[in-house]
């Protein structure tokens, strides 16, 4: 019986995934893949049709009846005339409604789907991902590995409210139509400065911690993590301000480093 995955998932070629170069917009061969990736799934397109309007706040055409052409044409029309970030959307709504199906039918519908779309999204460059449901911000692979590492690390040494900093930061990227950089930048500070609270007992920064501590980090990597904290405390990176709004590569890229800095000091300092 032939594999569910196609040939070069089978034997391993899968190749490097691709700069993300896609964020903000839903090209046309995401719409399109989308689609095709439900009716891989013998979805009708009168299913389709439901999840779409509602997701669109559309009403269906009662003069279409027939699945093809008629209700196909719809749904076509719908996905490729919405909003960018609706697409988005429209993937978690299917999802959802896959996974009520699978729960009623088992089946595994859903796992499939998010697989397919995930797969696309890397292979085209584009900076999201679908992780239990929900579309997320995705990001290199450094920053995933990064920031996955620091969230496991939080969790098992019981400081469960860095680790929610670090959530939120990501939630925060995930934003749509507009990622809130400011808001992830502070979560990610507040994440060290949760963990700092928890080894020194007391309300502190990563700058008066490294300079009671010097001998505690080599000096470049001293320089190195002031400056960054430096930027993340900065005024309108953290607090906002007009005009001063991080891009989402210095978010993400904020982000990343205070996530390795939680995993960093409550290695040196486990529970």
């Amino acid at each position: 019986m032939p594999s569910s995955q196609p040939f070069s998932k089978r034997q391993g070629y899968t190749g490097q995934p691709k700069e993300i170069t896609t964020r903000e917009e839903a090209p046309e061969n995401l719409r399109y893949f989308v689609l095709e990736a439900a009716r891989e799934l013998d979805w009708a397109p009168s299913s389709l049709r439901e999840i779409l309007c509602r997701v669109l706040g559309e009403v269906p055409d009662s003069n279409n009846w027939s699945e093809f052409p008629n209700v196909w044409d719809e749904v076509q029309r719908l996905i490729y005339g919405c909003e960018w970030f609706k697409v988005y959307d429209i993937i978690e709504a299917l999802h959802t409604r896959f996974s009520k199906h699978d729960r009623e039918n088992k089946q595994r519908h859903a796992p499939r789907f998010a697989d397919a779309i995930n797969t696309f999204f890397i292979e085209r460059g584009i900076g999201w991902q679908l992780v239990d449901g929900g579309i997320v911000t995705r990001g290199n692979e450094a920053f995933e590995g990064t920031v996955k590492t620091a969230v496991a690390v939080l969790e098992e040494d019981a400081k469960p409210t860095a680790a929610g900093h670090l959530q939120f930061a990501i939630s925060a990227l995930s934003g749509r139509p507009k990622a809130n950089t400011s808001g992830a930048v502070a979560h990610a500070t507040s994440a060290v400065e949760c963990v700092l609270g928890k080894i020194t007992g007391k309300a502190t920064t990563l700058g008066k911690y490294l300079d009671k501590h010097p001998d505690l980090f080599h000096p470049a990597l001293k320089k190195g993590l002031d400056g960054i904290y430096g930027y993340a405390s900065d005024e309108g990176a953290r607090h906002g301000k007009e005009g001063t709004e991080p891009t989402h590569e210095e978010a993400e890229f904020a982000v990343a480093v205070c996530a390795a800095v939680c995993t960093l000091l409550t290695r040196k300092h486990p529970k």
